[in-house]
């Protein structure tokens, strides 16, 4: 039961319920299966309520992890290395096939369906977050694993 000495310290506590929430959101993050030595590449859904920017990720599965893009050239899709993928505030930003990803670059192992990959991701406001890339089948085009048709 809650005295009146109680109730003088509850609105000095939702502020920090409020804090509580992540600055990021990491749903849905997989990968496909791969070959040591390969490249792969990582996709998500991020959500950032406040707004931030990735700057950057690593794993230990890949010599080193760099953010990429696809944009055309001409009649080409090229990929390409970008600094920074932008997370507005209370937008979802997916990285997935042909867009934003992730690029995986010198495996160290053989990514195999069903494993998991960790991953860090460094973001300019939220700092470090973990998460981990499920393993899709080589040919997959979702987090649960649809095939081209």
């Amino acid at each position: 039961m809650m005295n009146r000495r109680s109730l003088l310290f509850l609105p000095a506590l939702l502020p920090v319920a409020a804090l509580a929430q992540p600055a990021v959101s990491v749903e849905s993050p997989w990968t496909r299966a791969a070959g040591q030595g390969a490249t792969g590449a990582g996709y998500m859904v991020l959500r950032a309520p406040a707004g931030d920017r990735l700057v950057g990720a690593a794993s230990p599965a890949a010599g080193r992890v760099e953010l990429h893009t696809h944009i055309r050239d001409g009649e080409v899709m090229r990929m390409r290395q970008v600094p920074a993928i932008e997370i507005p505030a209370g937008q979802p930003v997916t990285l997935a096939p042909g867009g934003l990803h992730l690029m995986l670059i010198g495996l160290s192992r053989p990514l195999a369906a069903g494993e998991s990959v960790p991953v860090t991701l460094h973001f300019e406001r939220a700092g470090e977050v973990q998460t981990s890339l499920a393993v899709q089948a080589a040919g997959a085009r979702g987090p649960g694993g649809g095939h081209r048709h």
